[in-house]
């Protein structure tokens, strides 16, 4: 088993020292350096190079730069996908993203973890475990979501939370760590002015 297999199926890998891992993080890093080279109103040139970056890249996608990931083709996003600047994604594992989700700026998925045994993480053993993100979500600025972790649909996550483990659908979540703080209700269409004027 090499050590990309050993990665997807969820064994202590090296991450750091793997000749065709490195070549493959090369690679993607020159992508998205071009990527984040890139004037604003380049749409088209930007959509070609994430379409190359990403493992499926759903319509109507937006990702501001600097945008930044590991390997790219482990990440997959659905339609109407937004994430403000300075996203991060540690693609170590598969990153599922669903159907109309925003990322507010300073957001970091990371799928890696290091081997919590000193002689393992000393020889660049890692660990890469898959996170999940369904449709309708909001994730606020500054949030880390850590390896494993399963976010539903509708949910809402504050800023500055550190997502350690799930979050049910239909909720909104926040702190470190990140914790459901309520539902979101029917009320919730009344919480903010809408102009009705001529």
């Amino acid at each position: 088993m090499n050590e990309k297999e050993k990665a997807k199926s969820g064994y202590l890998y090296d991450a750091n020292y793997d000749e065709n891992l490195i070549k493959e993080r090369i690679s993607c890093s020159e992508l998205i350096y071009d990527f984040n080279a890139t004037h604003p109103s380049e749409k088209e040139k930007r959509n070609q190079i994430l379409k190359r970056i990403l493992g499926k890249m759903g319509e109507n996608t937006t990702i501001l730069s600097p945008f930044h990931c590991d390997y790219g083709y482990n990440i997959k996003v659905g339609k109407n996908f937004f994430a403000n600047y300075n996203f991060v994604v540690l693609d170590s594992a598969e990153v599922n993203i669903g159907d109309n989700v925003f990322i507010a700026p300073n957001v970091v998925l990371a799928c890696a973890g290091h081997a919590i045994d000193e002689e393992q993480r000393n020889k660049g053993l890692e660990i890469a475990f898959k996170i999940t993100i369904g449709n309708s979500v909001w994730i606020g600025a500054n949030v880390t979501i850590l390896p494993g972790v399963t976010i539903g649909d509708n949910v809402i996550i504050g800023a500055g939370s550190v997502v350690t483990k799930d979050i049910p659908s239909n909720v909104i979540a926040v702190g470190n760590p990140c914790r459901v703080l309520r539902s979101i209700t029917k009320e919730d269409v009344k919480k903010y002015k809408i102009y009705e004027g001529k």
